[in-house]
């Protein structure tokens, strides 16, 4: 008999709902944005996001750059919060990411951006929350309510509002059209079935997960999920990275999963898939590699979205093993859903 459906999985089903609703909701914002951004580009792009928002700005800062041209960083909080530092941030766009939209640290650096020049973009799902209030343009996730400790749906909700900005500035038909076919992909992606890869690491101390390009931070967002649903320890690499000295450590001892999309980033994610299957590592990749499990995959989305369908196809199967490991996946110890960070 299969187990109960978690929180954390019933809410990442929400997921491509929340996303229809999403993209009528700012169309007609994203369309005077994408116009203002065009008549007056920013030099640069800073973000503002902790945790599972900030593996969704990653995967924005890949599409910004990638797309647009424009350098994408991440702002430390402590500089406003801890260290009160003003920050110039003259002619720039600034993207505050949040689901509660109240952390304090947030909240100042918020308040430092546009005290520093840049144009504030919010990304919330609480649009009565303060941080809705320092915002010049508010973009709602329209993901609320998440009840879940473990983001899902906000983080996959996220990363669509930047696909939709990057649409809307760009211009470009084919991101558009990748916004339309997301519900659909992600409902697809829902109910592919994980569980019997990730069911293999019940008794795993800890692994690496490998990501490049517009899959990075889906790594990131795979390997948090691990530590913080199930109790495992999981290094989050980039396939580029991973051989400048963490190669070192894969073996029969420490398995590896590794997400990828059909685009330039491909190749390398191959490459490095291979040399860890030569090393003896237990490797399940979505991209087809001769000697690794090869992880169920939506067919013929673009590239864009492989990502965000791997990441749902994950959140479907995680808390499974979160169980099987002895862990609640809706009752993480030691957190709770809104950080007060100061």
């Amino acid at each position: 008999m299969d187990e109960p459906l978690s929180t954390l999985a019933r809410e990442a089903a929400e997921t491509p709902e929340a996303a229809r609703r999403q993209s009528a909701r700012n169309r007609a914002t994203l369309a005077d944005l994408g116009a203002r951004l065009r008549a007056a580009p920013p030099r640069f792009v800073v973000t503002g996001a902790r945790g599972s928002s900030a593996n969704a700005a990653l995967y924005g800062k890949h599409l910004i750059e990638t797309v647009l041209g424009r350098p994408v960083a991440p702002l430390a909080h402590n500089v406003a919060s801890v260290y009160e530092a003003p920050v110039d941030l003259q002619g720039g766009l600034f993207v505050a990411v949040s689901q509660g939209g109240r952390s304090p640290d947030l909240l100042r650096l918020t308040q430092a951006a546009r005290d520093g020049g840049a144009l504030v973009v919010g990304m919330l799902n609480d649009e009565e929350s303060p941080l809705a209030a320092l915002c010049d343009v508010v973009l709602p996730l329209c993901g609320w309510p998440e009840r879940g400790v473990a983001a899902t749906k906000s983080h996959l909700l996220t990363a669509t509002a930047f696909l939709d900005l990057v649409a809307h500035w760009s211009g470009r038909e084919d991101l558009h059209a990748a916004v339309r076919a997301l519900p659909d992909a992600v409902e697809a992606a829902l109910s592919l079935d994980w569980r019997p890869a990730l069911g293999e690491l019940v008794d795993a101390r800890g692994l690496f997960v490998v990501g490049r390009g517009a899959g990075m931070g889906a790594a990131q967002e795979v390997a948090l999920k691990f530590k913080e649903s199930c109790g495992l320890h999981a290094g989050a690499f980039s396939a580029a990275e991973i051989i400048h000295g963490p190669l070192a450590m894969v073996g029969p001892d420490l398995p590896v999963l590794a997400l990828g999309q059909e685009d330039a980033a491909a190749e390398s994610i191959r490459a490095a898939v291979a040399r860890m299957v030569g090393q003896g590592a237990r490797v399940w990749s979505a991209l087809e590699v001769a000697g690794a499990m090869t992880l169920p995959g939506v067919p013929g989305v673009p590239p864009v979205l492989a990502p965000l369908c791997q990441t749902a196809s994950f959140y479907a199967a995680v808390s499974s093993l979160a169980q099987a490991r002895g862990w609640d996946p809706d009752a993480p110890p030691h957190l709770q859903k809104i950080m007060t960070t100061r």
